[in-house]
């Protein structure tokens, strides 16, 4: 059950990149999420599949390992967050959340790009060992890209319009 959870279905050990993967998957399944019950249903489900990841991660790993490739729940958690703005956005306005699409590809690539470099606080919380080391990275690496989507559609909408 545990590696379930952590390899979010079997998906963790896809390769190459499984971390892509893992993040592709999240996507997925926050569209589906949002398709179901709005940003609401995915905040919520964001703080669930948190918890229930963290709970996993520690029980596999323990406290001293660093972040195994083939755990993805991090990843999804993190993808989850980056995805907030399209899906209050697609809510608050009402849009089907694929119209988004400009979205949804930004927060994908740009969270990509945050969990690969792992700039600033996403490279502290990735050197600390065990759940939190695994699962905060992407958390934080979700918030920033959040911020950046955020920067992103401002720009679109009010620039580019």
């Amino acid at each position: 059950m545990m590696r379930a959870i952590t390899t979010f279905g079997g998906v963790g050990l896809l390769r190459p990149a499984p971390g892509t993967w893992g993040s592709l998957a999240g996507l997925i399944a926050a569209v589906l999420l949002h398709m179901i019950g709005g940003f609401w249903l995915l905040f919520v489900a964001t703080f669930a599949v948190t918890a229930l990841g963290w709970w996993a991660v520690q029980a596999e790993v323990g406290d001293n390992e660093d972040d195994p490739s083939e755990i993805v729940i991090d990843e999804v958690a993190g993808q989850w967050v980056a995805l907030w703005p399209v899906s209050f956005g697609a809510a608050m306005m009402g849009a089907d959340i694929l119209a988004l699409y400009p979205g949804l590809i930004a927060a994908f690539v740009v969270f990509r790009l945050f969990d690969i470099a792992k700039p600033g606080p996403v490279g502290w919380a990735d050197r600390k060992h065990g759940a939190f080391g695994i699962m905060a990275d992407d958390l934080i690496a979700g918030w920033l890209t959040a911020m950046v989507v955020m920067v992103l559609a401002v720009f679109a909408h009010l620039v580019l319009m």
